[in-house]
This record gives structure tokens, sequence and C-alpha cells, in this order.
């Protein structure tokens, strides 16, 4: 009777037991389970065809690849595709699955009929709001039996900045005890925060130093993330500090800069046509420092665009070999991300993910098989999807500790003040300097000025219980009807809840809207709540499929055209936040930003900081 081997997560002792066994079948002295015989099958590794091969599987590995008939043993069970190609499944070397908005399991659901057989999640979204259950979060659908391969990497940015706080503390006893607890650890998420990897005396300088030397320690990998960073003085300090990559390169010059200073390159869709234009105008020969990376898409947008599928197109249309863009999401990420002995080619002892293709210069899939099954027929998902009963330590996670009033988001002024100097930001601001205008007091209280695209933005603690406010003004990215406001509790990448108003009433209501949901989006207008979208998990996704997901936010985006949103002109087109996702990222912290909002916290009671220089200020004066 054969030992049963539990093959959901990477284990040392099962990896041996169940290499034993791929062995005995790959001589045919032990029978396989499938043979699954193609037309053709590409080996990324040296980019070639081969015409009728079979593929035999056994459990969920690969036991043996080569021409049909060969194989010596016998077999269960015969499939024969002759009109489809094989390639591997397709590998994301950096997403963040957090932002398609959906649980891992239904995620899974989502992107594996696209191809996506496996990904390094890039974990600083769910280790911001409950750092110490990373890995017992994104290893719990595989456990579960989605067919989604996921490599955690705990963040790096945990807190993002040293002047945030909440939602644990990750440093080197974490993440050492991560790498200790699990094989599918990858390495360690994007390092981020620049100014505290080169200057000690940046609060965060220790603790980022310890998780990187955790990491170094186990042979992992160390992300990184290197926005802003064009010069070549920097571009050659961010390698030497050991962050082995960058997925932040925005023009041909800057991604060639960077791959020749020794930096693992991950070309994201917004920039790629322009970058694959660029370098194969440079003649570029050698394309295995390259992969095509996802980061941020939405389930809507999977819906619309596809998942790793939709890069391999635009590569191929920005004039790629197919078999070139193959490899950039397959053998290219796994030797990164040092996972080649289980993903990343059609080669034994890797795991049977193959996605099968009606045509490759076109990148149209038929069909994909994950862990030796075939598993989806077209864009339709073959197997039911694990029910998980997400604990209360993922679904507990807004913590304001009391409802919210108008008056927590007014901004008094000075006595006897008819006007005031305000501190002002705007989406995206990267300046040295905050903005400075000055806005009338009414009633003891700095009002807004929509005649100058003025509005106010806040950041709500959503971790300590204490009920704590942050508020200021924004330029350009709010709403000018009367009683509206708009609240999420994705706000990267801190991740507590952020509001931007017309009326400190309608910002309250919209607020308390989203904690009732246990985290999500909720827009008022006229002083009502007209649209919720639940984020129940972690205040980032929500436990159910993609399509019901669309819907709820259609309806938010059918309210959101009801109300007249500020636009500044100024603002680069392709940052304009608009409505509603992009305000989502205007939170961000890290480099390149300067002045940031953040959680009242004791060095920065108003939460507007300098987070280069730790310097703070009133924001008004």
């Amino acid at each position: 009777m054969p030992v049963e081997i539990q093959d959901t997560t990477i284990d040392a002792d099962n990896e041996v037991k169940i290499r034993q066994r791929l062995t005995l079948v790959a001589l045919g002295k032990e029978k396989a389970d499938v043979a699954l015989r193609v037309g053709r099958l590409l080996d990324v590794a040296t980019r070639t065809w081969s015409e009728d091969q079979e593929i035999i599987i056994k459990d969920r590995r690969i036991a043996y690849v080569g021409k049909a008939g060969s194989y010596p043993g016998e077999v269960e069970r015969h499939v024969h595709e002759p009109d489809l190609a094989a390639v591997p499944g397709l590998g994301e070397v950096h997403k963040h699955i957090e932002s398609s908005h959906l649980t891992p399991e239904w995620e899974a659901a989502l992107v594996l009929p696209r191809g996506n057989t496996w990904t390094c999640e890039a974990s600083h979204e769910f280790s911001n709001v409950n750092g110490g259950k990373t890995l017992e979060f994104w290893l719990k659908a595989r456990e579960a039996g989605s067919p989604l391969k996921i490599f955690p990497l705990p963040g790096s940015a945990v807190p993002p900045t040293g002047y945030e706080h909440g939602g644990g503390y990750l440093g080197y006893d974490e993440q050492k005890a991560f790498l200790q607890q699990s094989l599918m650890t990858a390495g360690l998420d994007e390092v981020m925060d620049w100014p505290a990897v080169w200057n000690p005396e940046n609060p965060s300088h220790e603790r980022l130093w310890g998780m990187i030397r955790a990491t170094f320690e186990k042979r992992a990998v160390v992300e990184g993330h290197a926005a802003g960073i064009r010069d070549l003085p920097s571009i050659n300090a961010f390698a030497a500090a050991g962050l082995a990559s960058d997925h932040e390169a925005w023009t041909p010059e800057e991604f060639w800069d960077k791959l020749t200073h020794g930096l693992f390159m991950e070309l994201r869709p917004h920039s790629l046509p322009e970058v694959i234009k660029g370098l194969l105008d440079r003649g570029l020969a050698d394309w295995s420092q390259i992969a095509l990376t996802t980061d941020d898409r939405s389930a809507s947008d999977t819906l619309k665009l596809g998942a790793t599928d939709h890069n391999v197109r635009l590569a191929i249309e920005a004039g790629l070999a197919p078999e070139i863009a193959i490899q950039c999401v397959t053998i290219n990420p796994a030797r990164h991300m040092r996972l080649t002995p289980w993903v990343g080619s059609i080669a034994p002892g890797r795991y049977a993910d193959i996605v099968l293709l009606s045509n490759v210069e076109k990148f149209e899939i038929a069909k994909v098989w994950a862990d030796g099954k075939q598993i989806s027929d077209g864009k339709t998902y073959l197997p039911d999807v694990p029910k998980i009963d997400w604990p209360e330590w993922a679904t507990k996670t807004i913590n304001i500790g009391r409802e919210l009033i108008a008056e927590d988001f007014a901004i008094k002024a000075e006595p006897s003040r008819e006007t005031m100097t305000a501190a002002v930001l705007r989406p995206f601001h990267w300046a040295d300097d905050f903005l400075t205008f000055d806005l009338p007091v009414k009633d003891g209280l700095v009002q807004r000025d929509e005649s100058r695209n003025i509005t106010k933005f806040s950041v709500i603690d959503r971790f300590s219980g204490k009920g704590s406010v942050s508020k200021m003004f924004w330029l350009g990215c709010g709403p000018s009807t009367p009683d509206a406001a708009l609240a999420c509790s994705m706000a990267h990448d801190k991740h507590n809840i952020w509001c931007v108003g017309s009326s400190d009433e309608a910002m309250a209501r919209a607020v308390n809207a989203v904690a009732d949901n246990d985290g999500g989006w909720a827009l008022v207008r006229e002083g009502e709540v007209v649209a919720r979208v639940r984020y129940e998990v972690a205040g980032l996704m929500s436990c159910r499929s993609a399509q019901d997901l669309h819907e709820e936010m259609q309806a938010l985006y059918a309210e959101g055209e009801k109300v007249d949103w500020m636009y500044e002109p100024s603002f680069h087109p392709r940052w304009f936040p608009g409505f509603p996702e992009r305000l989502a990222f205007a939170t961000l912290t890290c480099a390149p930003w300067r002045w940031v909002l953040v959680a009242p916290s004791d060095h920065a009671p108003q939460g507007l900081v300098n987070v280069e220089t730790g310097a703070t200020h009133p924001v008004v004066f």
C-alpha cells in the first residue's frame, strides 16, 4: 500500500519521500497516474519546442517528460491534446494578492484559468494588518486544497516607516521564525524605506537591517523597491545593500541603468510597451534577468484584462518573441526566487502545472492543469473553491474603539483669527516641501475652499482602539458635492482608514460605515450612505467570487458618478487619482515621499511628518 504523502506546502521531510517516489516512477518501476500527451512542448531553459511530447504525472508532480511512447512504465490514465501547445504554469515574481481584494482561495479561482499557477506574495499589505499571522494566512488556502502555490514574502515595511504604528512589528526575530517555519517562505518582501536602509539615524534602520540579516542567513531573497532612485550613486548603493530587484522603473533608460548594475528587473504593465521597445532597440539578447509582473490589479481589471497572461500578451504585442515573454513569467522569476525545484518549467520534480495554448503567438489559453489535474476549460474554473471560515484574527481587524462624530474631523483655528495658513498636500506629492494656502475661518474652525479645489483628507487609526484621527487639507482629490465623503480601509501601506469629504459630518458617517462592515469602501452623498463594498478579511479582501465583488464595485462606481469630484489639471495623467482606487495609493509613505499624513502618534500628534527627516509640522499655523 503506497504511503500517503502530503504535498500542499513544501516540507523537507515530505519532499524527500516525494522525490524518492518520483525517481521510481521515472524509471518505470512504479505506476504513474496520468500521461498528458501534447502537440508540442516548450522547454523554457533553451527556448526550444519539441513535437508530440508526453508529460508523466504522479500525484501532484511531474515524473518524466519525453517523446510520446518513450516512457517505460505503466500509466493509469492517458489524455491526448494533439492540437495544443504546453508551456509551464505562469508565475508572479511580485504580486499583492490583497490588491485583487479576494481571499487567496478565490484569487486562485480567478487567476488559475488565466495561467497563473504560482505567486510570490508580497505581503506588506496583510503583514501591516496582522504581521504575526502572515504565514498562517497565506498558507491556509493551499492547505485547504487550493491549487495555487503561494510563496509568502513577509513584509519588510511593518511598519512602513518609523513614524507609523499598529498591526504588528516585524524585525530580525520574526523574519528568522518565518523562514524556519516553512520552506514556502521565499524571502523578504520589497524593501521600500530607502532612507532607513542608508541612514543609521533613521528609527527603522536597525529593524530593517535585522530583517535583511535574517533573510541572508537563510540564503533567501531580499526583494527591492527602488522608487525614485535614478541617479547612479543611489542605484549603486541600492544594489550594494543587497536589495536584489526593482519593479519601479518607468523608462527604458532607468530600467537599463538598474539592469546593468546587478538588479533583477521586474517589469509592470504600465511601462512595459515602452521599456520592451527600448530594450529591443538596444539589442538586448539575454533576458534572463527580467520578469514580467503584475504587482497590483483588482479583480475587476483581471476579469477584463487577464492575469499573468495579460502581461505576456502585452510583451508579445510590444515586439518580444513569445518564447522570451514566456521565459519572463516562468523560468526567469523561478530562478530569481530560487524556486526552480518546484516551479518554472515542465520538468521532472516540478509541480504538474501546465498551460495549454491554442495559439502561441496570441497567447490564447485553452486549458490549465495544476497539481496534475485539469482545473480549467477556457475561463471556467473546474474545482470547488475550498470553504474557509476565516478566524477573527483575519476578519475583526477594524478597531477604532468608538463611533466617530463630526468634531473628530474639525480643524480648529487660533482664537480671533479670520484666516489660517494651511499645510496642504495633494495625491502623489513628492516635493521637498508641502504646499501652503490661506484658508478662511468660520465659527472657530478652518474651512475648505472648493473654489481652489481644496478639501479635507484624514487618516483614522484602525488598530489601537483609541479613535485617533489626523486631518488636514488636500488639493484636487475629493468631492465638491455637499455632504459627500469617501472612506476606505485599504490605504497603502499601513492600511489605516482614510477618508476624504466635503463635510465633517459626511466624513464621520463614511468612516463609521466602513467600520460597521469590518472594512471596505463607503460612499456618502447628501449625508446618506449610498454605497458600500465589503472587505471583511483584514479590511483588504473579501471571501467571495470575483464576479460578486465586481458587481458590488460597479454599484459603488455608479453612485460615485453622481458625485462631482475635484480634479487638478496640473496632475500628471498617469497619477491622477480618479475614483476611487488611486486615492488608496495616495497614502503611501515610503520613498520617494517626503511630507505625508499618517495616523496620530507621540512623534507626530497631528500626523503630518516628513518621513525622510522625521520633521513634523502643524496642519494649520
